[in-house]
This record gives structure tokens, sequence and C-alpha cells, in this order.
């Protein structure tokens, strides 16, 4: 096994170097990665295998697997923190991406990486270059990019993008989380539910319909219930598919997504829920953006596009107008209404005080915490509430099936 000495950096920004074994360039970053080390140059001490370009050449151990993976937000996030960690270590920016470009895994986020590196050696700034890549570096990322770079401030920007990112990856994972268990249950629900109608509980009637007994209103709901599943189970799923995907081209729509997204903000514990996620995904992009030198108006620009509803976006777009005719953000937002006077005020004393940032990233915090605390409570309340459901339908086909059971023993018993 080949010895490469090798010189990287640390997660605390300070430059390390030593000698490590590994069987290929590729196996010497991933191994260093895990110890929080960046690789920035090595060279090989022993061994056969040799190493390509002293770490300045392309790796070739391409796992073809990779091709057909995306680029997550969770690599970017990691790409950001470890460019500004590199950036503050006296490194230049060049040698940076190289290293980043170097011991990147991802098929795809490598070849951007190598483009954006390119752009950067060929005279381009990097905000330029990372903008010709829309589909993985959002208008704020490269926003926040440009202006670190025009304020000199790169390696900071970077690091407060980085945690940006990460705050925003974690609440939506927290959000997500909460959504496995209802979805596990109602397919569950579904599958044993469509068992029992469609195995279980025609061979029960059966012998109902042999001794030509007269069933109950609810047993005959049961029974027709099951031969509708049991013969035209197919139509059910066709109708189901033509559904989702009538729902979707309609929410897409220009007037579908304006009423869905309405009908979304005034439904009963979600709405509200939603609301906060939307205006803590606002507050920490606009605080963030400010506190990086990118200007007001481009910043409301931007961070519109974080809310993910459009009658918030179009409420922050109206205030954003307003802003250019001298008004405050705080009496802007106040106007629309959709933003709670809480926050309304707390953007007031952050602008009065010269501190808004601040204030928004605090806002931002607070939000979190609470739509943390709000979505635990609201998954302890589903789990009752879906095992009564359930329960409460499995208990219904056994009540429909045991009252005539029960009324042929009785009759049974007569004779």
């Amino acid at each position: 096994m080949p010895l490469y000495a090798y010189k990287g950096v640390g997660s605390d920004g300070k430059a390390l170097n030593g000698v490590k074994d590994a069987e290929s360039p590729k196996a010497l970053r991933q191994l260093l990665r895990k110890e929080n080390v960046v690789v920035t140059s090595f060279d090989i001490k022993k061994g056969k295998t040799k190493a390509l370009g002293a770490g300045k050449g392309v790796n070739r151990d391409v796992d073809f697997k990779d091709i057909f993976t995306r680029i997550k937000k969770t690599e970017i996030a990691a790409f950001t923190r470890q460019l500004a960690t590199l950036l503050r270590s006296g490194i230049p920016l060049s040698e940076s991406l190289t290293a980043l470009f170097e011991q990147a895994d991802n098929v795809k986020f490598k070849s951007v990486l190598q483009a954006v590196r390119m752009a950067v050696n060929e005279g381009s700034a990097l905000g330029d270059a990372l903008r010709k890549h829309g589909h993985v570096f959002s208008d704020l990322y490269c926003s926040m990019v440009k202006a670190g770079e025009t304020a000199g401030n790169l390696d900071e920007v970077l690091t407060r993008l980085a945690e940006f990112m990460e705050s925003g990856e974690k609440l939506k994972a927290k959000v997500q989380g909460a959504m496995i268990y209802p979805i596990i249950m109602i397919v569950i629900g579904t599958v044993i539910m469509g068992v029992l109608l469609v195995f279980v509980i025609p061979q029960v009637t059966q012998v109902f319909a042999d001794q030509g007994m007269e069933l109950p209103l609810h047993t005959r709901f049961l029974v027709g219930l099951a031969d509708a599943v049991a013969n035209f189970w197919w139509l059910m799923i066709a109708l189901g598919v033509l559904a989702v995907w009538g729902f979707r081209v309609w929410s897409k729509s220009v007037e579908g997504k304006k009423t869905w997204h309405g009908f979304v903000l005034k439904l009963w514990i979600v709405g509200p829920l939603l609301r906060q996620v939307a205006i803590s995904r606002f507050a920490r992009t606009v605080g963030t953006m400010l506190h990086s030198g990118v200007p007001m108006l481009q910043t409301l620009d931007t961070s519109k596009e974080v809310l993910g509803n459009v009658v918030l976006e179009r409420e922050v777009a109206i205030a954003r107008l307003a802003v250019t005719e001298g008004e405050s953000l705080a009496t802007a937002l106040a106007k629309s209404g959709k933003f709670p006077p809480t926050i309304i005020k707390m953007i007031a004393v952050g602008e009065r005080a010269g501190t808004l940032e601040q204030m928004l990233l605090s806002v931002s915090d607070a939000y979190d915490s609470e739509v943390e605390l709000k979505l635990d409570r609201f998954t302890g309340v589903l789990e009752p509430v879906m095992l009564v459901v359930m329960g409460g339908a499995v208990a219904f086909m056994i009540f429909s099936i045991l009252t005539p059971l029960l009324d042929m023993q009785k009759n049974m018993g007569t004779f």
C-alpha cells in the first residue's frame, strides 16, 4: 500500500501535514475527510502506485453509479464550509477550488466544480462562475458570494452561507421526519383494509349469502364496498392516479397555485405551522444576506423565493415596492396582514437600532425552536388519532361481520 505525504487544512483553519497509508489518492482524501482535514496537496513517499499529478491532476477513480445521483444541498453546504476554511487559512481561491474538486465524490458535482475552477482560473469572479450553474447554486447563493467578493470578506460570507444552508436543511429534515410516521401508518392501514376487503370479507359474507339471510344495513354497505374493491380496484387506482395528476397540473397553474396556497395557510394546525416555517426561512434569508452586504432591494427580490407560498411571495413583492418608495420594511410588511405583529415589532426595533440583521436572525432562531416544539406536539397528537381511526375502521368491519353471525347463531338455537 502506498504511503502519501500530504498537506491540508483542519476544521479550525490551521495548516496540517503528515503521512498516511492509502490505496489511492481518492482513498487518501476520504480517510482524511473523516478526520475533518481538507487535502490541498500530496505526494507519494513509497509504493508502486503513482499519485496522479501529485494532487494536481484529475482523479479518475470513477464509480459509475454516481452518474445517476443528484447533487444534494448537504454536499453544497459542506463544500461552502470547506471553501471558507481554506480561504481563511490563506490558501488562494484557485488552489482551494482545486483541492475541493479533487476530493469531491459526486460525479455531477465534480464536473460543476471543475467548470467553476476553470472559469476562475481564466479570470472570472467566483460569483459569476457559480451563476452559470443556477441549477446547483441558487440566486441567493451567488448574490451573497458576489457581495463577499466585493466587500473582501468572502470567507466570512461563505461561513454564514454554510450556516444558513445547514440550518435550513435541519429544519427541512425535522418537518420531513414528522411526516414519516403518518405516511407509514396510512400505507399500512390501506394495505390492511385492502387485504380484509378483497380476501377475508367476501369469504365470510358468502356464508350469509348461502343462508339467504337478510343483512343489516351496515353489513350490506361493507359487502358492497368489498365487492367494489375486489372488482374495480384497477379503476380505483386509475382514478387515483388521474386525480393526483390533475391536482398537480392545477396546483402548478397561476390561479390554481394561488388558490391552493391560500387554502393551505387557512388549514387548522397545518396552516399556522407552514406559515411559521415560511417566515422563519424569510427572516433567516434576509438577515443573512443583509449581514453579507447584499442591498435591501436585491435581498427582498431573492428572499421571497424561499417562502414557498405565492400568497406570501406576493406580499413581499408589494412590500419591496413600498420600500423603494421610502417606507420602512416593518411598515411595508405590516400592511399585508400576513406577518405576525410580533415579527413586525421586532423588525421595527431592529431598523431603528440599526441591528436589523441580528434581529431577523434572532426571529428565525425563535421560530425554528417554536416550529420544532409544535412538530413534536403535532406528531404526539397524530399518533393516537391515527390509531383510533384505524382501530375504528377495523372495529366497524368486525361489528358488521359479527352482527349477522350472532343473528345466525340465535336463529339456529331456536330450532
